[in-house]
């Protein structure tokens, strides 16, 4: 048990997660995820924007395979427990879990970044396996080789949060980037020991030109993937389940569940129903209250400069989208990555990636009043806009 292999208090994060009273169960997408383990070799990204449940996920799949914690106890009350077998992986697993935005805040170059996380992760690896000589010039990928042939062909889970934190800081250069995804395709491409490579964040995985270091994993968006669409964000039915608990609790309610159709559902699945931000609809039952609850990033004063500059034209766009026009655009999610943005279909298309828009059957609209909100203050504020259209 360590730092990053299979830590102990992964199962303290979920299992906190799963005693808050707005708690959903997700574990169902385990039954998605074992067969992949059991195949070995598979690699998965998910992105979703900011505060979909991602690291709730990544976190009950960590609790779950990973041998360095007992999790019987959280697991046997949830769904999970009513397929035959589920314990046949329960805490059976080498897990390498990474959080790559947790415990770096001191860290202001790329090499005191990795290099922090590289100590911590050799660390973990010589105090589990004492008898394998560990050089220290090895990259980390060669290092899990080397334990894994050493040991009977040990096989990893690696778990991978926030991969894409190294995109949102400024101090990082592309440079650094590239060496970045170049660290991760290390730890993962072509690699034996490999039992499962499970990374999410915001940011689609850049096919940079030059390189193919992650080419090897399959990419689930919401734009265009349904394969676990619904364990991201919240369903119809999941909502009910909410509102139910809520009434019970709630001594004077005062949210009705149309106000949280209005103002939280929206997020469309390629043909799924639309789904919930998670993180909205339970602060406004916590707090009793519709509002906007979606804290901004750092990314939402950038994209708001782009409207009020009027680049290619993208204030008519925002205009028509806040009227309840749908756009027609081509998406390119890859726009996320690039240092300026140049036309409206890139501005309109790292909207949607961050989730400000929401991308169905060829459109871009405003999924909810929650979102419409932020969109009104964009056009209050442009000059040329004068709020004709409120």
């Amino acid at each position: 048990m360590g730092y990053y292999l299979n830590p102990e208090d992964i199962l303290d994060l979920y299992e906190r997660e799963t005693g808050k009273p707005y708690f959903i169960d997700k574990t169902e997408m385990l039954l998605e995820l074992i067969p992949l383990v059991e195949q070995r070799g598979s690699y998965i990204s998910v992105t979703r924007p900011r505060r979909f449940g991602k690291s709730i996920a990544a976190a009950m799949i960590g609790a779950y395979f990973c041998k360095g914690v007992d999790s019987t106890h959280v697991f046997s009350c949830l769904k999970i427990a009513k397929e035959k077998g589920y314990t046949a992986h329960l805490n059976r697993h080498n897990v390498i879990y990474i959080d790559f935005s947790k415990d770096v805040s001191h860290c202001d170059s790329y090499s005191q970044y990795i290099g922090t996380i590289e100590r911590r992760l050799r660390r973990d690896l010589r105090k589990a396996y004492p008898d394998v000589d560990i050089d220290e010039n090895d990259s980390m990928g060669a290092i899990l080789r080397t334990i894994s042939l050493e040991n009977r062909n040990e096989k990893f889970i690696l778990i991978f949060d926030e991969w894409d934190y190294v995109f949102h800081r400024d101090y990082f250069t592309t440079a650094d980037r590239g060496r970045f995804t170049a660290f991760l395709g290390d730890l993962t491409k072509g690699r034996a020991y490999v039992e499962m490579a499970y990374m999410t964040g915001v940011l689609p995985i850049k096919k940079f030109s030059a390189s193919d270091t992650m080419n090897h994993f399959y990419e689930y968006n919401m734009a265009n993937s349904i394969r676990f669409s619904e364990y991201f964000g919240f369903t119809n039915e999941e909502v009910d389940e909410l509102f139910q608990r809520y009434l019970e609790q709630t001594p004077s309610p005062a949210v009705s569940r149309e106000d949280l159709s209005e103002w939280y559902d929206g997020y469309h699945v390629e043909r799924k129903e639309s789904i919930y931000n998670p993180n909205s609809v339970v602060l406004a039952l916590i707090e009793n209250r519709i509002g906007g609850y979606w804290a901004k990033a750092g990314e939402y004063d950038e994209l708001k400069d782009y409207v009020l500059d009027d680049t290619d034209g993208v204030r008519d766009a925002v205009m028509l989208l806040v009227a309840g026009e749908p756009i027609r655009i081509a998406m390119d999610e890859y726009a996320t990555t690039a240092s300026v943005l140049e036309s409206r279909d890139e501005i309109l298309s790292v909207m949607t990636v961050y989730g400000y828009l929401n991308y169905f059957d060829g459109h871009v609209r405003i999924p909810n009043a929650e979102l419409r909100l932020e969109f009104d203050k964009i056009v209050r504020t442009a000059p040329r806009f004068n709020g004709s259209i409120l």
